[in-house]
């Protein structure tokens, strides 16, 4: 099987990539949803994307372009432990501290911001596609003092030397990946919890209709790990609400629960029932 994932060689969603499965042929991709769009058009069996960090929360691209241009399910999730460095050409380590820019990622600029206020104040801040991208762009411009933020794999896949270990604001730093696919997947990590993940769209003009949506899963007991609003893109104050649902043993009242807000008269879609898989180390 093909597996797309936010490239090149030596990010952190090659790695989870990786060691979710080993065997298979990776396929990189410049962009997040040019990942789904690859499996949307049957070029690859899988695609891999990420959905929220620790520090920085969700990955709005991510999140809207599975509710708004997407039907493709969600068939596990991946979470990875995630460690920022800061690296830069060899040539340049002795004047790493007046680098003019550092280029990484949006999400591994904002999970080190701390650090890049405190060691790389001025410093210019260019986001890129990802945080491989960034050490492979400094990697193929040696001449320029400029830094990466990106994982210790990039830095020996590209052959740049880290400057700065564990850069991220707080230690315990970690991601959710996205495994999505039409097809089975077998990943040989340990299953963990089970999930369901849902989008929901509240009825109109229905005094209270959050808390009775909201409702309707906690008087069925059903444990909610995560709730977020992104809006619609019709109007100001039209949203849609993400939700995470955990859904052992409890898939018919979920469904029972999904019923009674569309009977209120709110729209809801299934985005995948998915076990979780934890990656200790990379």
């Amino acid at each position: 099987m093909k597996v797309a994932y936010l490239g090149p060689v030596a990010s952190f969603t090659h790695s989870g990539a990786k060691e979710a499965f080993p065997h298979e042929e990776m396929v990189a991709k410049s962009t997040i949803p040019d990942c789904i769009v690859a499996l949307e058009k049957s070029e690859v069996d899988i695609a891999i994307v990420p959905i929220e960090n620790t520090i920085e929360g969700s990955v709005n691209v991510t999140l809207d372009y599975l509710f708004h241009f997407s039907n493709v399910p969600v068939v596990a999730e991946l979470v990875l432990p995630i460690a920022q460095h800061v690296m830069v050409h060899p040539g340049n380590e002795s004047a790493w501290q007046s680098v003019q820019k550092v280029m990484s990622h949006p999400q591994g600029l904002a999970q080190c911001h701390r650090f890049l206020q405190n060691e790389l104040y001025g410093a210019e801040r260019e986001a890129t596609p990802s945080t491989a991208y960034a050490a492979k762009w400094v990697s193929d411009h040696p001449t320029k003092l400029i830094a990466a933020i990106a994982p210790k794999m990039a830095a020996k896949e590209y052959h740049l030397k880290i400057v700065k270990e564990n850069a991220q604001d707080i230690e315990l730093n970690q991601t959710r990946f996205f495994v999505l696919s039409r097809k089975q997947v077998h990943i040989p990590l340990k299953q963990q919890e089970e999930k369901t993940s849902v989008s929901v769209i509240l009825p109109n003009n229905l005094p209270g209709a959050l808390h009775k949506v909201l409702a309707a899963f906690a008087w069925r007991n059903i444990d909610m790990s995560k709730i977020e609003s992104r809006p619609l893109k019709t109007s100001l104050g039209e949203y849609f609400f993400f939700i995470d649902l955990l859904s052992n043993n409890a898939n018919k009242l979920i469904e029972n629960a999904l019923e009674e807000i569309e009977l209120l008269g709110g729209k809801t879609h299934i985005l995948g029932t998915y076990y979780v898989y934890r990656i200790d180390t990379l």
